[in-house]
């Protein structure tokens, strides 16, 4: 019994610092306060308004609530704006809401408001629907400048959490379900039905474009929480470990699709034989197993701010580099003679070793050093463009959807 206690404690305590149940604490406390503060300044008997507000604008990283408050207070006045304009002017009918509604939508998009260009409509349809226009106008407003001040006073008191750990587990089940598919293709499919398990195989590579996705938005998530934050002295170079992180591994999981289809092809002429002979799979199954520990290895280093296992993770990442690599050459030794033996299809031998040779690249510590220099550089140039032409050319992201596309056209 007393384990049983004991157990439950330790997973409250745990509970209590995750950053969803820190969250909704945060959010709850602003939609409370806000509602008490607005029943005391406002005239309206229930001022949803504040607390709908606070909600809104309590996001859940400082500098998304700094941006989210500014659209939603800015929504809400050209709103009412709107309302005022055609209270002097129309009453409410049926085709004054619809042009009341469509003016509304359009300005809010003039205005960019982003998500919140219907509350522009909404405000204007909620000020004209009564009788005391210029009152409830007021109202409205003062309602949205509560709810607003007080998520703003809420996450400056209560500093908002960081999502960084999210993020880095994100990256790490990433890198494992990558070193899963290294380790299958090693597993040289056997049979009638290998052309089939090559091509299940294939598919499993595409399936990692979707995993990518929601890895990015988990790390766009903990690279707002870094932004502005008091507790991290720091941030800038958390956000460009993790970013520059996540376009290796991008660049990883499309040169291993483009693998995955040139070892398709390998099945489907060699319908009948092995793909390749013993001592061939033998060098190719050890190349991609020490490839699978070093992507491992690899987002462990990355993510070492939450690990916090740097140095035991660059040196096995090494390590395993140094030994695929041996095992590399000696795999290139036997597909040379192999294409000598059967010329017919050495391009396709060669695209695999070229693929290979791309991702063993891609993992080194050296060009992962560079790249982070590189971006340290252009986000040093940028803020100094920043300062004294106010960023002349929008800042450009990470991602690669160009070089996806052209993998993906390589691929077929």
């Amino acid at each position: 019994m007393p384990e049983t206690i004991t157990t439950l404690a330790t997973r409250f305590a745990r509970r209590r610092r995750e950053p969803v149940a820190v969250q909704a604490l945060r959010s709850t406390a602003a939609a409370v306060i806000s509602y008490v503060v607005a029943l005391r300044l406002s005239s309206e008997p229930l001022p949803l308004t504040a607390p709908l507000t606070a909600l809104l604008v309590v996001q859940v990283t400082l500098y998304s609530t700094l941006t989210t408050s500014v659209r939603r207070v800015n929504s809400v006045v050209v709103g009412v704006l709107i309302a005022i304009g055609f209270s002097a002017l129309v009453g409410l009918t049926w085709w004054s809401l619809g042009l009341l509604i469509l003016a509304s939508l359009v300005v809010g998009h003039l205005v960019r408001v982003d998500e919140f260009v219907p509350e522009v409509a909404i405000s204007a349809m909620l000020v004209l629907g009564v009788t005391q226009v210029t009152d409830t106008a007021w109202d409205r407003v003062l309602e949205t400048i509560i709810g607003a001040v007080v998520g703003l006073l809420v996450n400056l008191l209560l500093a908002p959490p960081l999502w960084v750990g999210p993020a880095g587990a994100a990256i790490t089940d990433l890198a494992g379900r990558m070193s899963r598919l290294l380790d299958h293709l090693g597993e040289e499919p056997l049979g009638p039905a290998k052309v089939e398990q090559a091509a299940a195989r294939l598919h499993e590579a595409r399936r990692l474009d979707n995993d990518i996705a929601l890895v990015d938005a988990a790390l766009r998530q903990a690279e707002d929480s870094l932004r502005l934050n008091p507790r991290v002295k720091e941030g800038l170079l958390f956000r460009l470990v993790l970013r520059t992180g996540l376009d290796t591994l991008e660049i990883c999981a499309v040169v291993l699709r483009v693998a995955c289809r040139t070892l398709t092809d390998l099945a489907k002429a060699h319908p009948d034989g092995p793909l390749f002979e013993p001592r061939t799979a033998d060098a190719l199954r050890e190349v991609l197993r020490h490839t699978a520990v070093a992507v491992d290895s690899f987002a462990l280093l990355i993510t070492a701010q939450v690990s916090a296992n740097a140095e035991e993770a660059e040196a096995v990442l090494t390590a395993e580099l140094a030994v695929a690599r041996t095992h590399r050459d000696r795999l290139a030794g036997l597909l040379l003679t192999a294409a000598r033996e059967d010329p017919a299809h050495w391009q396709l031998r060669g695209a695999l070793l070229s693929e290979i040779d791309r991702v063993l690249d891609e993992l080194g510590v050296d060009k992962r050093s560079q790249r982070l220099l590189e971006e340290l550089d252009r986000h040093t140039r940028t803020r100094h463009t920043g300062r004294f032409g106010r960023l002349l050319t929008k800042r450009p992201r990470l991602r690669l959807p160009r070089r996806a596309r052209g993998a993906a056209r390589e691929e077929g």
